[in-house]
């Protein structure tokens, strides 16, 4: 265990809801068909600009209390519910649905009359959904029997107008209609019609003027694919109609449209909502309805978390200070009191470590390693009184660089530059510096007393925690810095999440504390840890890193989901100090904790065992489900 003296006081979608709907028997007029395109399309437009429509076209939008709902269609292949019936790789052309037809049924209709909104709105999910599928005939039996209606007409009629490329009936659709049709006009090279829509029709509408400028561009491709290639655009016909209905229904309400596969993303929110809420998810989300059952809540289990020992390393003959992964998972590296670091060999398949060297030397013992980001470098540091790093290559097991500027110095802490050709390096006796490859002094910061180093990923700011209770952000290309973080109590260590958003720290006598680096605000405080004037060492870690690990004077190896404050496992096994705690990057399942115990343990999901025998494990985890 390392003990710090850094308590030195040195200076330094909501949204208005929809009207009530009114129910009321089609008008004679509906039930003609509308004769006029344009019609129907001043109308849209009207319920554009009026949220959700307003008066008689709100009416019209609702679950009809008539015996018959008789809509035409004027649109070549429209299905008789108003919806053009051809699919595209199992979707459907139209992806949101259009009106009923035929005689409804007095029981059906009263019944679905008489239901509530949420009722009416499940038919209508209902119905889009089996569209999407191709069961167009169910969808008119099911609209016929509710009595409902899936979508205004004037909405069914835009829709296939859309579909059918009939751009002279649809032109007050504006910016995003126009682009299309300007597109596709250059795709079957009638330039001069292209140039005209550009110029007296987009041009004149005054609206991203910056985008009319990039499609001014395309009038100089060559050829089809050229123009596809440059506007990242899939060309004439139904892949791109259906993704400009897509960002037109964006526009309009839902009461007019309903809003693409709106089913299935109330399905998969569902399934992401009760992930998140999962303790013990631990594996990439898919968000592939196929991969889930519907039938059941999801649930992990606890067995397959990684909280029970499956190897214990014994090699290090005194308490063992460090260990880290490697950036791509196939290593870890630990370093003990007993003056070596070894490298570990990580098999990809059984997921069991094995000895691939032995780095000797350290004569103060090591404290702290820090792979590069190629991970190629490993470099290691000594406690306070040590004045010296060493830089290994790790393939080689090589040393390239042993590095002291000054019998004087203390250097315990090291950062990687991202480019992987310089690094910081401190200590708590005033030293801060930033070298190459070969221990040159690029640049020193004076009078900065160093418990812990992290360089962000621009490459420019270094965060610091001093003696001081904070954090600091350093940038040597102008040498500014600013105060981060500022605690009550010294800061032992800290490290940061891979965005460089938040930032995990041990903080003395209290534990563990995330902070939000861009905020500026203290997160959560994390309980059950025992945390004095050791240095121990915690991680981020799972996939997502939507959990936290650290160790505890205790004895113990802490376990939290990152959004909650209580531990949801504690694992046992060490008979001393876990100094530090290391999650695999590339494997969630697997992590390691280095012990004053002398061991290093190897923790992943349980054993091939029925879950009784694996509950009565020795080296298991305590369930602290809250």
């Amino acid at each position: 265990t390392l003990a710090s003296a850094s308590s030195s006081s040195d200076s330094d979608t909501g949204g208005a809801s929809p009207p009530p709907r009114k129910k009321h028997r089609a008008s004679a007029a509906e039930g003609a068909g509308e004769p006029g395109a344009s019609a129907d399309i001043t109308g849209l437009s009207s319920m554009q600009a009026n949220g959700a429509g307003q008066g008689q076209e709100s009416t019209e939008l609702s679950c009809l209390n008539s015996a018959q709902n008789g809509e035409s269609s004027s649109a070549g292949g429209t299905h008789s519910n108003g919806l053009l019936s051809s699919t595209d790789n199992g979707n459907s052309v139209g992806t949101s649905n259009g009106s009923s037809t035929g005689p409804v049924s007095g029981t059906s209709a009263s019944s679905a009359a008489s239901g509530s909104e949420a009722e009416e709105d499940v038919i209508r999910l209902i119905g889009q959904h089996l569209h999407g599928l191709g069961l167009n005939q169910t969808v008119d039996l099911l609209m016929q029997e509710s009595g409902c209606r899936l979508e205004h007409s004037s909405a069914t009629k835009f829709r296939n107008h859309v579909m059918e490329g009939e751009w002279d009936k649809v032109s007050r659709m504006k910016f995003l209609l126009l682009q299309q049709k300007y597109l596709e006009y250059l795709e079957d090279g009638k330039v001069l019609e292209a140039l005209q829509v550009l110029r007296g029709e987009l041009t004149p509408l005054k609206y991203n003027t910056d985008r009319i400028h990039v499609l001014s561009g395309y009038l100089m491709c060559s050829h089809a694919e050229d123009l596809k290639a440059k506007a990242e655009w899939e060309g004439k016909g139904t892949a791109s109609r259906c993704r400009l209905l897509d960002k037109l229904q964006t526009y309009l309400p839902p009461s007019v449209m309903l809003p693409p596969r709106r089913m299935q993303t109330l399905l998969r929110q569902a399934v992401e909502l009760q992930r998140d809420r999962c303790l013990y998810h631990n594996t990439k989300l898919d968000s592939n309805l196929d991969s889930v059952s519907l039938l059941l809540d999801h649930v992990c289990s606890r067995l397959q978390f990684p909280c029970y020992t499956q190897q214990i390393l014994t090699e290090h003959c005194n308490e063992v200070w460090f260990c880290k992964f490697s950036n791509d998972g196939t290593k870890l590296a630990t370093g003990s009191k007993d003056t070596t670091v070894i490298i570990w060999q990580v098999d990809p398949e059984s997921h069991q470590l094995k000895l691939l060297r032995t780095l000797e030397g350290h004569a103060y013992g090591v404290s702290y390693l820090a792979w590069s980001p190629d991970d190629t470098y490993l470099i290691a540091c000594g406690p306070d009184d040590c004045s010296e790093l060493w830089l290994w290559n790790v393939q080689t097991g090589e040393l390239r660089t042993k590095m002291s500027q000054s019998h004087e110095d203390s250097l315990t802490s090291v950062a990687w530059n991202p480019d992987g050709k310089r690094f910081v390096t401190g200590g708590q006796r005033g030293q801060f510096y930033q070298c190459d490859l070969d221990g040159n002094l690029l640049d020193s910061w004076e009078g900065v007393r160093v418990q812990c180093l992290w360089c962000l990923g621009d490459g420019r700011a270094v965060l610091a925690s001093d003696t001081h209770q904070r954090i600091r952000g350093y940038n040597f290309e102008d040498l500014t810095d600013r105060n981060i973080v500022q605690e009550d109590h010294p800061i032992m260590s800290f490290t940061v999440s891979k965005n460089g958003r938040l930032a995990l720290l041990n903080v003395a006598t209290q534990g563990v504390h995330l902070w939000d680096l861009q905020d500026r605000v203290l997160v959560r405080k994390y309980q059950g840890v025992t945390q004095g004037f050791y240095t121990i060492h915690s991680c981020f870690g799972g996939h997502n890193e939507d959990f936290i690990a650290s160790g505890s004077e205790d004895h113990k190896v802490y376990i939290w989901h990152r959004r909650g404050e209580l531990p949801i496992a504690e694992l046992t096994g060490h008979t001393r100090t876990v100094n530090c705690v290391s999650w695999n990057p590339a494997i969630p399942g697997l992590m390691a904790s280095a012990s004053d115990d002398g061991t290093v343990r190897v923790w992943g999901p349980a054993p091939f065992l029925d879950s009784q025998e694996a509950d009565g494990l020795n080296e298991n985890c305590s369930n602290m489900d809250s």
